[in-house]
């Protein structure tokens, strides 16, 4: 069972930045794929960037690729999204997911954190 707890969300005028953070909490310390996914108000939910275990691993959508990158921190059991450069388009609800392949979810969901870029 792994619980996501993601935060950092907020509204930020375009050109700047904001950093999202998911944290697991569960049982056991061993760490997950993660991945970041988003839903923009009357669009489907899709995928945006995802990280391998070690950190090492790292993928991203080619719409945030170059502008979003994604990190890990273990010792925290917390991942990591830095976003620069932000655009209108970027606004959207953004979901921690665990488990997933590819560019597919897996089982376990944060609540997400809303994201608003103002222009």
């Amino acid at each position: 069972q792994v619980q996501l707890v993601e935060s950092g969300g907020g509204l930020v005028q375009v050109g700047g930045s904001l950093k999202l953070s998911c944290q697991a909490i569960e049982r056991t310390s061993s760490p997950h794929i993660v991945g970041w996914f988003r839903q923009a108000p009357g669009s489907e939910r899709e995928f945006v960037a995802r990280i391998g275990w070690s950190g090492i691993s790292k993928y991203y959508s080619n719409a945030v690729k170059g502008r979003f990158t994604i990190s890990r921190d273990n010792a925290k059991n917390t991942v990591y999204l830095q976003m620069n450069s932000l655009i209108p388009e970027i606004t959207a609800v953004y979901y921690c997911n665990a488990d997933g392949q590819g560019t597919a979810p897996g089982y376990y969901w944060g609540q997400g954190t809303q994201v608003t870029v103002s222009s």
